[in-house]
Order: structure tokens, then sequence, then C-alpha cells
């Protein structure tokens, strides 16, 4: 794959590449309305094509928390045409990595030492490449490596990052007033975290230790003495991404068994830690010779507060969501609906909210849920597409929700759709076990 020498950093070189982008996109869109003229019956596949490879091509030079984006649309098989969703989930673990001059210049400036002098062995070339850093390959005292090294310039831009796609968001979301701002906030908080490799060791060693008893679930060892701001050493772990082994996998045992393994992991984390690994993409999870799930970044953690925690678990259960006074009071708790709301828009969100937490919360209405129904995920997807297309839903200050819900959501979306990947059937109660 070829490598990169250099990476925008400043405000203006990264938005000059972003109009770039923009360019290519409006040019995409002027031959495919000029082709539909010739051919009526002409689709938006190639449209679609076109554009996810241009905005891809874009983001993926600039790295950060603007190709941070694109991992997470990647997510959202539901709503994102099937073209973005292929090219963007490269951001997970395939994109141009950095030169091997850059990386030694990296070492240099944050161990006051090249790679070759802390390691045996170093491998120049990444193994894999993200949004935020890449993974490469060493040896030291008959121990295999791996070294993630962050991209240089990622935590500066962050901020001018948000700022250049702030208009877009607000207009797309429907965002008004003040009190929007807290959503951008919690946002660029969480980002400049992943930015922070102390952060991570931390938060990688206490989740690992905590986590250690479930089943089928692996952590690899970190090394704090050759870990930096900007470099995490840890141990090599063979496996293949679960992406990669969703595609071949034709044994729906072993589905089960990674997938329940996925869930134990992630409701004992919720409920047990009250944390949880808050970025559930492909790229953060191998799968070994033994079909255990493996657990390799913990950049982006989200603490859950019991003010949210609490009113949030309530309204996944039937017996709330079906009583229309207990549903009003935890909406208002949560945030979603607003003592400034006019009686339009409480009817409104009370009505929108009941359908999609009738629907979503049904994982939790059992002690058993198949992840491979087809019909649930089809459900999810209708409901998103009709509220893409809802003209009221345009009309209504679109300012909803704690801002916690930004990724406890983003968790759970993630996770069903992993665990979808994987057809599991999993027993919805098995994490109670794990929690003292």
């Amino acid at each position: 794959m070829k490598t990169i020498d250099r990476i925008p950093t400043n405000k203006i070189d990264r938005a000059s590449q972003l109009v770039k982008t923009g360019f290519k996109v409006g040019g995409n869109y002027i031959a495919y309305y000029g082709e539909k003229i010739v051919n009526p019956k002409l689709n938006k596949d190639k449209l679609n094509e076109n554009n996810a490879e241009d905005i891809y091509d874009g983001l993926k030079n600039l790295k950060g928390s603007a190709l941070k984006v694109a991992q997470m649309l990647s997510m959202d098989k539901s709503i994102m045409p099937q073209q973005y969703v292929d090219k963007f989930s490269l951001s997970q673990f395939s994109v141009p990595p950095l030169s091997a001059p850059l990386v030694r210049k990296t070492f240099k400036k944050y161990f006051g030492k090249f790679p070759e002098e802390l390691y045996d062995t170093f491998s120049p070339d990444a193994m894999n490449a993200a949004s935020i850093g890449q993974v490469h390959k060493a040896t030291k005292d008959g121990k295999n490596l791996a070294v993630k090294i962050q991209y240089p310039g990622v935590a500066e831009s962050i901020s001018s990052d948000l700022t250049m796609v702030k208009p877009f968001a607000t207009r797309m979301f429907n965002l008004r007033g003040k009190d929007s701002e807290k959503y951008f906030r919690e946002v660029e908080d969480k980002l400049l975290e992943e930015t922070d490799y102390k952060l991570e060791l931390k938060q990688s060693v206490s989740i690992s230790k905590k986590c250690s008893e479930i089943s089928n679930l692996r952590f690899p060892e970190y090394y704090p003495e050759l870990s930096s701001d900007k470099i995490l050493t840890m141990q090599w772990i063979d496996g293949v991404h679960l992406s990669e082994f969703t595609k071949v996998n034709e044994d729906r045992a072993k589905g089960d068994k990674i997938g329940q393994a996925m869930w134990d992991f992630y409701m004992f984390q919720m409920h047990g830690l009250k944390e949880v690994h808050a970025d559930p993409h492909p790229g953060n999870f191998l799968i070994d010779k033994d079909d255990n799930l493996i657990a390799i970044d913990f950049g982006c953690i989200k603490k859950v507060p019991d003010e949210f925690y609490v009113p949030y678990f309530e309204l996944a259960s039937v017996e709330v969501i079906d009583n229309p006074i207990k549903f009003n009071e935890k909406l208002y708790e949560l945030e979603i609906l607003r003592k400034d709301d006019s009686p339009e828009e409480v009817k409104y969100f009370t009505k929108m909210f009941h359908n999609l937490l009738s629907l979503f919360t049904k994982p939790f209405h059992g002690d058993f849920f198949d992840f491979s129904d087809e019909e649930f995920f089809g459900n999810i997807a209708k409901m998103g597409e009709e509220l893409t297309k809802d003209t009221q839903l345009r009309k209504m200050n679109g300012n909803r929700g704690s801002k916690h819900f930004l990724y406890i959501n983003r968790t759970f979306f993630g996770l069903y759709n992993l665990l979808h990947d994987l057809k599991a059937r999993v027993d919805t109660k098995s994490f109670e076990k794990y929690i003292k």
C-alpha cells in the first residue's frame, strides 16, 4: 500500500482538502443528472459509489477526526447506502500508513530514540492503519509486540475539524439554539481522549483486568515502559479482524460463542462497571484460532453516570414503555422532552420515541435473542428511512436527549451490528454471573 510522508495539520490545508472533495462530489452529481436525462431509469448506485470513493479519498489523507467520522458512518448500515458502508469501513483498519521516515521521526520526538534502539526488531511497514494511528509489529526479549503510533497533528486538528463539520451537522440534525453545543463538546472531548495514549494505557489495563473472568474473551498485555503520549506498546496476538471472520464463517456455533462473549463483555461493562468501550467496530476486535474474542482498543471509553443509567435502562423495560405516565416521566428525565416544548412537539416526540424504543429495546425483553433476525434489522432500517424522509421532524427542534445518548446509542447500535454480522444467538442474562 502506498505510504504518506505528510498529513495536513493546519486549518487552511485541511479545509482546502475538504473543498476539493466537495468539488468532486458536485461533479459526480452533474454527471449523474446529465446521464439521467438520457436514461430516466438510472438508479443512484454508481453516483453513491463515486461519491463514497471521492469522499473517502479526501478524508483518508486528512486522518484524525475527519476520518473518524467516516469510520462512525460505516457502522450505520441501516441508513447509509451500501456503497458508503463498504468504502468507509476501510477506515477501520486499512488506510494509507505513514512512511518509514515519518514513523522514525515520531519515535525520536516522543522517546528521544529511534524504534530500532527500543526494540530488538521493528517492522518499518505498518500492519494496520486506521483513523488516529497505525500498528507496527516488533519484538523484544522474545515477545511479539504490537506498537501503535499516533499520526502527527491529530489532537491539534480536532477542534478545527469539528468547526468545519458543525454547520453541516447542525442542518442535518436540525439542531437549534445554544443547547446544541453540548453535543459538539461531548464529541470533541471523547476524540481528544482518544488521542491521549497514556489515558488509553490506563483504561486498557483497568478494563482488561476487571473483565478477565468473562469466558472466551482475551486481552493483550500492555507495556508502560515502551509507551508514551503518542506511542502504545502491547502484546501481539495473532487473529483475524472480526469483519474478515464473519465473511467466511458458516459455523453458527462459533458465531454464538463469539457473540455471547461480545454481549457479556458489553453488558458487564454497562451494568457492572458503569463505563463502556464505546467504539464497537470490527477493527477493534480480533478472533483467534480457538474462536476467542480479542478486544484490542480502549481509546474511547464512555463513563455512564447514574442519573443517565437509571432512566435509560428503565426505558428498556416493557412495563415502563407500556405505561404512558412512567414513559413520559423518563422522557423528561433523559431530556428527550423539554419544558419549553409545545403540545405538538410533546405529542410528536412521545410517539416517535415510543415507536423507536419499542423496537430497539427488544433484545432486553427476554432471556434470549437471535441477532440473525432479519425482520428485526429490517424494521430498524425501515424506521430509519422513514425518519430521514419525515418532513414534520425537520420542522421540530432537533435538540433531543442527554449528551450521554451520543456514545451510548452509538455503542448499542455498533454492538447490534456486530452481533448481526456474527448471526449470534445470545443468552441476554448470562453476564449477570460476572457481576459480584
